[in-house]
């Protein structure tokens, strides 16, 4: 796995400027609490293992207390999908992994390695039809992320049509936590 590369794509940890659409829902001190804390457990998760860890912040020109053991860089400009590619293009074999996946687990990002090794793409299903990971290997489509509806339910199909003649491979499905029901059903299962 030398050189395999995780990148936590985050925002920048201010009051209202964080997961908006879980604040509608339980205030935005409850969503930036939520945000900080899910931030620090995948940073947890995604540390540790025989990869690097780079910590990728929007928007570029904040400044943040983000945590010393781990290499900043900026996300830089563009849409989600323009973000991903610089990301993943800086490396031979990496993958990304959002912020707000609470059953995220170190385990996931070996399997995604793992999978890379037999597949072009790695993809970690999300249950709102997006996903909370992406690897990619060196062999890769000229635009992985082009033409992709974000933020919505055909985020995944969308981006695995771009891969068309590629071997793709599928983690576990996972919910990211985007609204305030997504939180209450994953308290709801863990209680």
């Amino acid at each position: 796995m030398k050189g395999d590369t995780v990148v936590v794509f985050a925002r920048a940890p201010r009051l209202g400027a964080v997961k908006r659409r879980l604040a509608r829902g339980i205030g935005a001190m409850a969503a930036l609490r939520f945000y900080r804390a899910q931030l620090a457990a995948t940073l947890r998760e995604a540390g540790g293992g025989r990869w690097r860890v780079i910590l990728a912040v929007t928007p570029d020109c904040t400044r943040a207390h983000w945590p010393r053991r781990v290499s900043i860089a900026r996300q830089g400009p563009g849409d989600l999908g323009a973000r991903m590619e610089r990301a993943l293009r800086a490396h031979r074999r990496a993958v990304i992994v959002g912020s707000d996946i609470p059953d995220l687990a170190r385990a996931d990002i070996r399997a995604a390695f793992r999978a890379l090794g037999r597949a072009d793409a790695v993809f970690g299903p999300a249950e709102d039809g997006g996903y909370w990971l992406v690897g990619l290997g060196p062999r890769r489509p000229t635009r992985p992320f082009g033409e992709v509806r974000w933020s919505s339910e055909h985020a995944l199909a969308d981006t695995l049509a771009n891969f068309h003649g590629r071997r793709i491979a599928l983690l576990r499905r996972l919910r990211d936590v985007d609204t305030a029901e997504d939180l209450h059903a994953l308290r709801r299962r863990s209680a």
